[in-house]
């Protein structure tokens, strides 16, 4: 398909248009609720997230491009169910080994690295200048901030966001809904969903 809606007119959503770009879409849209956001530069919102079931779904692919996970969560869960295509984004520019494995719906932004033997779940991000290294699980819906690096043998539940410039040492097991601060290192599980900040991060 050379269609695209992006879900969320927003500044990421601006980045997920410009990867779309590169990788080939023609026509690409907005969908969102606030119907006083007309256009994302030089991309036309064209209609609320409800008037996304009106569109045939064989004619557009879909992302959700939307930073907070519950709400994109949530809205990608409806969007399989109804059997519309939903897509992953990568930039050409991001470094990916041959055994990775990313679900659907995710976006890998420019500069991101993902080695060998990791797996990259539903709906996450991965966003620029971050790192996963070898065989990490990241779930679903999970975002690893801006320059965030997870090191080896990683897990990170679902819903988890790593803050921009984290970092999470190797053999690390984090929990599902945690908040991990901007610049925080993570040196010991995570058993309890909540907010960790600080060196070495510990909950709020």
């Amino acid at each position: 398909m050379n269609k695209l809606l992006i879900i969320g007119a927003s500044g990421h959503g601006k980045v997920l248009a410009d990867i779309a770009l590169k990788n080939g879409y023609r026509e690409i849209s907005f969908i969102d609720d606030d119907t006083s956001i007309t256009a994302v530069g030089e991309y036309a919102v064209i209609g609320t997230f409800e008037n996304v079931f009106g569109f045939d779904s064989d004619e557009y692919d879909i992302i959700v491009g939307i930073g907070n996970a519950v709400v994109r969560a949530r809205m990608q869960k409806r969007l399989e169910e109804s059997n519309y295509n939903v897509v992953s984004l990568i930039h050409p520019n991001a470094v990916i080994a041959h055994d990775v494995k990313i679900g659907i719906g995710t976006a890998v932004m420019a500069g991101a690295v993902i080695n060998s033997g990791s797996t990259i779940g539903r709906g996450c991000i991965i966003n620029t200048s971050a790192s996963v290294d070898h065989d990490n699980i990241i779930g679903d819906f999970v975002h690893i901030s801006v320059a965030a690096h997870t090191a080896g043998t990683v897990t990170v539940g679902d819903n988890t966001w790593v803050g921009i410039g984290a970092t999470v040492i190797n053999n690390i097991n984090i929990t599902r809904d945690v908040m991990i601060g901007a610049g925080a290192v993570v040196v010991k599980d995570i058993i309890e969903s909540g907010t960790y900040i600080g060196v070495p991060a510990v909950k709020i």
